[in-house]
């Protein structure tokens, strides 16, 4: 009767642990070849909010189209490049200095560059100008089991899915890297993927680069449903196998 307890309790204990299968990333990593990142950029989106800097050879004649002294320092806090920012409307649109409304439809910003350049060329408001954009509040959001979850607010023009979990503070020992949940909406359409960290073959995914206002869930691995569904942690577990066994020996001495 004890050897039976005694085995039921490791079989419960060994069922609450995860495996090594089931936390290292990439584990395949050794056998894959180097292969060539492409990255799409994102469109424009509603509510975007885009730093436009306008420069020429001519500091002075491009005042008029930037909305700081393009002769002085440009801010670095966020929340500041943010009022200095232009807000894409719900129509897709931002009205610009001189020029008006500008549509920004389908548009990634090195396109938006390039119609903003040619619009100041052919109109002869400026010559050989400089157009620089950037999207200034774009963010991600990162929930489940990690070790901070929340918003996290992002300046590069890119980040990976790892940079972003590494954001968060990365996984938790109970959540399910084989199954990581993204969600993005691309002009009004929303898509789903599933990313596998386990296998380097994640990195071949669209999914692969986060785009602004992605979600990342982290679901949970197996040992951690278990745990939560039965008795809530090991400890627990423990404690009432161990609470058996004293019963158990007392009744059959």
């Amino acid at each position: 009767m004890k050897r039976r307890i005694l085995s039921l309790l490791v079989l419960v204990v060994l069922s609450a642990c995860a495996s090594k299968k089931e936390i290292l990333y990439m584990q395949d990593a050794m056998q894959q070849d180097n292969s060539t990142v492409s990255y799409a950029s994102a469109n424009i989106q509603p509510n975007d909010i885009l730093k436009i800097t306008v420069e020429t050879t001519i500091p002075e004649a491009a005042i008029p189209y930037n909305k700081t002294n393009a002769l002085g320092a440009q801010p670095q806090n966020i929340q500041v490049l943010q009022l200095d920012g232009y807000l894409v409307s719900v129509d897709n649109t931002i009205t610009f200095p001189v020029l008006g409304e500008i549509s920004t439809a389908n548009k990634t910003t090195k396109e938006l560059e390039a119609d903003i350049k040619h619009q100041l060329i052919s109109g002869g408001h400026l010559v050989s100008p400089t157009v620089n954009i950037r999207l200034i509040n774009a963010k991600v959001t990162i929930l489940g089991e990690v070790k901070n979850p929340g918003t996290y607010s992002f300046t590069e023009q890119n980040i990976t899915i790892l940079q972003a979990l590494g954001y968060a503070g990365d996984l938790t020992i109970n959540g399910k890297r084989d199954d990581i949940l993204i969600t993005r909406e691309v002009d009004g359409v929303r898509k789903i993927s599933h990313i596998d960290l386990t296998s380097s073959s994640f990195m071949d995914s669209e999914f692969y680069f986060i785009k602004p206002n992605d979600n990342i869930i982290v679901n949970p691995n197996n040992p951690k449903v278990k745990s939560a569904g039965f008795v809530g942690n090991v400890g627990t577990i423990l404690t009432i196998a161990s609470l058996a066994l004293s019963i158990t020996i007392l009744l059959t001495r």
